[in-house]
């Protein structure tokens, strides 16, 4: 997953030597698991988990928070959540830039908030000065609806991340521009990973967009895949990349299905002040080491995480990696003839993408290769490239380094706001 969250399967396994390992050493751990297992109220309860959605999570801290669903024009319904103003700013009747923030593969708009207040990119964002808008892309946590499709139906699922950028990405840019009331023609957007990749999809194929473009920053980005370093895609592409029996029948349907009981027994385990956290937490201290990432964040992460996703957009991204182009949707020759006039889809017109963009990358992303990135640049007419100054940096620090306020949150937020002095 692109923001390193864990596998559930993984993380049941790892809770599982964490029991064993702290029952082994009872009287070395400061954690009464005869207690924690002898609760006598039930351990799973599957509202809970509908209790604690993006906006709950904000509203937690204190910050007014809404929860706006947004029609495309093909259909899908996609919850986007929003902070319209700092509470301890007050400044509801003052300017308040636009800023959309998108998320990853698997993820959702949960995923931006996690580090908390102090940390977190939005609420940053909103203690100086700005109207925060987080999308949720079609198929997640937060966009499972559709004007006339069930999530039950296939068609439901024909979609991969080009139909996020082109719909998804557009319809909440004019929603946010009309709802915030202002009077304002353009915003700044932040994208991480897929949520880069849509954002290079929408402006090169509708680039009248690039108009409603402030300054837009781009967290590992993704476009040109062919030298990517991740085991797991190098692996699966040969046989998912093609179009083949393998890739047709795992096309068109949700990757890892909705399932309550599984949501709940991760947000139990790992959502604060409750009965199993302990397990989480110590399951987490067995799995990473260094000290590098918000293992607060990454616990109430996994309570979140994976949040959903089409196959077709990793089907999307392993085509990228075989062809080493940045291009759209291979459907097999026969329908690329009818769809696309052409044997093979089209690339990206990247050379349309005239709006300010910002691309940060770390040396060490196996999935945002530096010379994938450095690519993609020389093909961009107006940007600018940013090295993560910690060589370690890799593609899920984007979202959980301890510290990321300091080397990535700050400085883009500055950038946002010198642009703004200097435009009003």
């Amino acid at each position: 997953m692109e923001n390193r969250f864990i596998p559930a399967v993984v993380l049941l396994v790892a809770s599982l030597v964490a029991v064993r390992s702290a029952v082994i050493n009872v009287q070395s751990s400061d954690i009464d698991f005869y207690k924690l297992y002898n609760n006598p109220e039930a351990h799973i309860n599957i509202r809970l988990y509908y209790r604690r959605t993006t906006r709950d999570r904000i509203a937690a801290h204190g910050y007014p928070a809404e929860h706006h669903h947004i029609v495309t024009d093909d259909g899908y319904i996609v919850g986007v959540f929003r902070i319209p103003y700092s509470h301890k700013l007050n400044n509801q009747k003052e300017l308040r830039p636009i800023v959309l923030i998108q998320h990853g593969l698997t993820s959702s708009s949960d995923a931006w908030i996690l580090n908390g207040p102090n940390d977190g990119l939005p609420y940053l964002l909103a203690d100086a000065g700005f109207d925060v808008w987080i999308g949720n892309g079609r198929g997640n946590t937060y966009s499972r609806n559709h004007t006339s499709l069930s999530t039950e139906h296939p068609y439901f699922w024909r979609f991969s991340w080009h139909e996020i950028g082109y719909y998804d990405i557009a319809s909440m840019i004019d929603y946010a521009l009309k709802t915030n009331g202002q009077g304002q023609k353009s915003i700044h957007y932040v994208g991480h990973s897929q949520g880069t990749t849509v954002f290079f999809t929408l402006m090169s194929m509708r680039p009248e967009y690039n108009q409603k473009i402030k300054t837009a920053h781009m967290f590992a980005p993704i476009a040109i895949m062919s030298n990517l370093q991740s085991k797991l895609v190098r692996t699966v592409a040969p046989y998912l990349g093609p179009r083949n029996i393998y890739s047709l029948l795992f096309s068109s349907q949700e990757f890892i299905p909705y399932n309550e009981f599984l949501l709940s027994l991760l947000f139990n385990l790992c959502e604060p002040d409750l009965n199993l956290r302990p397990v989480c937490d110590k399951a987490l201290d067995l799995l990473y080491e260094g000290g590098r990432v918000n293992m607060t964040a990454m616990s109430e992460g996994l309570s979140t995480h994976p949040a959903g996703c089409s196959t077709n957009q990793m089907l999307h991204y392993l085509q990228e990696h075989l062809s080493g182009h940045f291009r759209q949707y291979d459907y097999g020759t026969e329908k690329n003839l009818k769809v696309y006039k052409s044997e093979t889809p089209p690339d990206y017109p990247v050379e349309k993408i005239t709006a300010d963009l910002h691309l940060w990358y770390g040396e060490s992303d196996d999935l945002a290769a530096v010379e994938d990135v450095l690519a993609l640049a020389d093909r961009l007419p107006n940007k600018k490239v940013h090295r993560m100054e910690d060589p370690l940096w890799n593609h899920g620090d984007f979202a959980l380094n301890v510290d990321v306020r300091k080397y990535l949150n700050e400085p883009v937020i500055k950038i946002m706001q010198t642009f703004e002095n200097a435009n009003n």
